[in-house]
């Protein structure tokens, strides 16, 4: 399965530009990863090109109203993921005003990183954590603890 995530801007902060690079090297020996940034604009503009760039990808939209998962929980849902044949999966981070209820709509699953509002550098890097994670739980690999 390939990783698509979707942001609105670029990171700007170093410490969030190097977790990235982080996660995203740690991850990238357990599945694909691909970031893209996409230009600010009005929410409307900004669902438009988050919708244009994931078009044929399983959704995962990030909004603090979404649903509630735990890693381990997160985890099975990635493995069913995998266990249906999903070639890929976009997940969709908003700009500063959040995703329209057209963008939400168009997604396969609303989560939610938190009850807190985060902001989008602060969400990649906490979204492609969460995705090793996952991956170090389905593999077994000690990073995970409970």
């Amino acid at each position: 399965m390939k990783w698509l995530i979707a942001t609105i801007g670029k990171p700007r902060l170093a410490h969030a530009r190097l977790a990235t690079e982080d996660y995203l090297a740690r991850a990238a020996r357990f599945t694909p990863i691909e970031t893209a940034a996409l230009r600010a604009g009005s929410a409307a503009e900004e669902g438009h090109a988050l919708l244009e760039r994931t078009a044929g990808c399983h959704r995962l939209l990030l909004d603090e109203r979404g649903e509630s998962l735990t890693s381990a929980e997160f985890a099975r849902m990635i493995d069913q993921l995998e266990q249906r044949s999903t070639r890929r999966v976009a997940v969709l981070i908003g700009g500063a005003d959040g995703h329209t209820p057209e963008t939400r709509a168009q997604a396969d699953r609303v989560i939610s990183l938190s009850s807190l509002t985060l902001q989008h550098e602060l969400a990649l890097v906490v979204v492609l954590e969460q995705i090793y994670r996952a991956y170090s739980i389905l593999r077994g690999t000690p990073y995970h603890r409970e």
